[in-house]
Formats: C-alpha cells, sequence, structure tokens
C-alpha cells in the first residue's frame, strides 16, 4: 500500500475569496476515497487515547471529519450549528471575526456534565471558531480534552499559539502549511 501524503491532496487557490488570501481546499481530499480515509484513521488514532466520549464540529466541514470518527470511535456526535438550525433548546456563544462577530450554537442537552469532548474540524487558523465551540462545550457541562484538526495554517495565524494559551489541552493538526 502506497502511503499518502495528505497535504498533496489540497488543492491551493490564489486569491480566493480575496487578494492576497491563498484559500487551502479540503474538498480534494476528500474527493479521494483513499486520502479521505487516510485523514480519518490518522485522526482518529491522535484522538484514541483521549478516551472522548463525545466528537463536537462546527458546521459545516469539521462534521465530515467528525461523524466517521465518532463511528470509529464509539462516541456520540454534537453539531455547533449557526443560530436557526437546531429546533431545541440551544446554548449559544458570540465570537470575533476579523470582519466583525458571529454566533455558534449547541442543544443544551447536547453534552452532559463531566463529558469529555474532543473538538474536530478541518482546519486550524486563527482558533477563534473552536475557541467558541469550547466554550459551548464548557457551559454545558463538558470538559474539552483535545482539539484535532486536518490542517493547520500554523505561520501567521496563530491558532495554536491561541489554543494551547492554557497548556492543558493537546491541539493536533495532520499537516501545516
Amino acid at each position: 500500500m502506497t502511503k499518502i501524503n495528505l497535504k498533496e491532496t489540497i488543492c491551493s487557490i490564489p486569491d480566493f475569496p480575496k487578494p492576497g488570501i491563498i484559500f487551502r481546499d479540503i474538498t480534494t481530499l476528500i474527493q479521494s476515497k483513499e486520502a479521505f480515509a487516510e485523514a480519518c484513521r490518522q485522526l482518529e488514532e491522535n484522538v484514541r487515547s483521549l478516551e472522548p466520549d463525545v466528537i463536537a464540529a462546527p458546521e459545516a466541514r469539521g462534521f465530515l471529519f467528525a461523524a466517521p470518527m465518532a463511528v470509529t470511535l464509539g462516541c456520540g456526535l454534537v453539531p455547533i450549528r449557526k443560530p436557526g438550525k437546531l429546533p431545541r433548546k440551544v446554548l449559544s456563544q458570540d465570537y470575533e471575526l476579523e470582519y466583525g462577530t458571529d454566533t455558534l450554537t449547541i442543544h443544551e442537552d447536547a453534552i452532559l456534565p463531566g463529558q469529555k469532548v474532543v473538538i474536530v474540524d478541518d482546519l486550524l487558523a486563527t482558533g477563534g471558531t473552536v475557541e467558541a465551540c469550547r466554550k459551548l462545550v464548557e457551559k454545558a457541562g463538558g470538559e474539552v480534552v483535545g482539539y484535532a484538526f486536518v490542517m493547520e495554517l500554523s505561520t501567521e495565524c496563530q491558532g495554536r499559539v491561541r489554543l494551547e494559551a492554557d497548556g492543558k489541552v493537546p491541539v493536533i493538526s495532520l499537516f501545516e502549511f
């Protein structure tokens, strides 16, 4: 079996969505059944020792990796959604974007007090989205025991620095740009 270089499966698109930005397109990775399976396998392997009860993921690309991980690890899956997408009572968390603010929500009963949670997403950039996810998990009474990402923009975005500030929760990424 040939080892797959996951980083090489990412399509880099210059000047999208605006000049000076290089967009890292995950769809080319998930279009390959071998690369998609390998990414999920590596993420699962890296978080298994954290013994999560729940995998939580922000919409929409985080769902793609979190769902197969949850099945393989025998965990529940908690979708973290934009406002108005969840039908029952929710917890909300506002967070800062470079161009304003946004909000994420989870069902208030999605995570039981004391449950160990790994937050999964496709990409770590500034860390603002997953920091908001962490705050939601904590509002629900859960404990974030890890963060897992397929790829990380490490140089200018400083997301890892933001998430590792407390020094307690591991940040896992399969590769960096």
